[in-house]
C-alpha cells in the first residue's frame, strides 16, 4: 500500500462501486453453474470474480481508513466541464447513430467535438472532420467491409453510383 493517506475527491464512490460491481460479478458468475467442482464452467469466472471482490475490498478499506481529504474539486480536478460535454456528445451520437445513419451522426460528433475542444474554427473543423471520416470510411467500409448503420444516406446506391463510374457499364 502506499504511504500516502490523504483521500481525493470521488476516491472513495469509485472504490465502493468498483466493489459493489465485483460483487455482483461473483454472484452472476455463481449463477453459471453454482459451486458444483472445480471443472466446472463457472470455476474461473467465480474465481476471478472472487479476487476481483477482495482486492477491491482490501482498496475500499484502505480508503475508508484515510480521514484526510486533499484539494481536489471532483467537478474541477476530476470530472470537469469538456469531460462532461464530451460525455453528452458521446450519448448523443449513440443515441442518433441508428436513426441518421453512420455518416451523417460521426461528421456531426467530429465537427461538434473539434470546434468545442478548440474553440473555433469552422472551416477547419469541418475539413479535418471530413478527411478523417473519409479515410475511417475508406478503411472499415470498403477495405474490411464493415457495416454500418446506412440511415437516410442512401449508401448502397452511392457505392453503386460510384462503381458504375469506375468499373464501367458492362
Amino acid at each position: 500500500m502506499h504511504s500516502n493517506r490523504i483521500r481525493s475527491a470521488g476516491e472513495l464512490v469509485f472504490h465502493a462501486a468498483l466493489f459493489a460491481v465485483s460483487l455482483v460479478l461473483l454472484w452472476s458468475s455463481y449463477g453459471i453453474s453454482g459451486f458444483a467442482s472445480l471443472s466446472s464452467p463457472g470455476a474461473l469466472p467465480m474465481a476471478v470474480a472472487f479476487v476481483m471482490a477482495v482486492s477491491s475490498g482490501l482498496i475500499l478499506l484502505d480508503c475508508w481508513r484515510k480521514a484526510e481529504r486533499d484539494r481536489t474539486r471532483f467537478l474541477r480536478d476530476i470530472l470537469p466541464p469538456a469531460v462532461i460535454v464530451m460525455m453528452l456528445f458521446i450519448t448523443g451520437y449513440a443515441l442518433l447513430l441508428v436513426p441518421l445513419g453512420f455518416l451523417p451522426v460521426s461528421l456531426m460528433f467530429l465537427v461538434l467535438s473539434i470546434l468545442y475542444l478548440r474553440r473555433g474554427g469552422l472551416v477547419f473543423a469541418v475539413s479535418v472532420s471530413l478527411l478523417a471520416l473519409i479515410l475511417v470510411y475508406i478503411v472499415f467500409r470498403l477495405v474490411f467491409t464493415v457495416l454500418m448503420p446506412a440511415g437516410i444516406v442512401p449508401e448502397a446506391e452511392l457505392l453503386a453510383a460510384i462503381g458504375q463510374i469506375f468499373g464501367g457499364g458492362k
